[in-house]
């Protein structure tokens, strides 16, 4: 099972989609398993961000995404990286194709919604940097044998 991190970024959150982002992971069938609302500091922003520090839309993706409230989410679930990633759709909504989170909700190019982890690798530092220790739980929900066939023994 992977964990991924997820941002909701601030236009998601300002314009109300959150939770019909977060039941559209939860419709698929990966597990929430970290959540919080937080106020992203510059800080965080800029080690969040620290491999485009020297790309142009920098200063503005720092200031954009401590500009208000943002959802971020533990999302868990066996291969949750890719699923997540699909789900989200093209970078740019006006790009992503209808079905994906950006495709329904998104027309902007500089407003795209949503963050997912791109690697494990990723998913594992981002995880940290937004999550504390025991905040990410593990809980069994009862309805995971009816989410992934067990019956070789791992997840399918």
């Amino acid at each position: 099972m992977e964990t991924t991190l997820i941002i909701l970024k601030p236009d998601a959150v300002q314009r109300g989609l959150s939770g019909r982002i977060i039941s559209r992971f939860e419709d698929k069938g990966l597990q929430v398993v970290g959540m919080k609302l937080m106020q992203i500091s510059q800080q965080l922003a800029a080690t969040h961000y620290e491999a485009h520090k020297a790309k142009p839309f920098y200063a503005g993706l720092v200031k954009f995404m401590t500009s208000s409230p943002v959802v971020v989410l533990a999302v868990r679930g066996n291969g949750a990286i890719g699923i997540a990633r699909n789900m989200m759709g093209a970078t740019f909504g006006s790009k992503a194709n209808p079905g994906t989170i950006r495709g329904d909700f998104g027309v902007s190019n500089s407003f795209n919604l949503i963050h997912g982890s791109d690697s494990p690798e990723a998913a594992e530092r981002e995880l940290k940097l937004f999550f504390q220790a025991g905040e990410v739980l593990n809980w069994n929900r009862a309805q995971e044998g009816w989410v992934y066939d067990m019956s070789g023994g791992k997840p399918e």
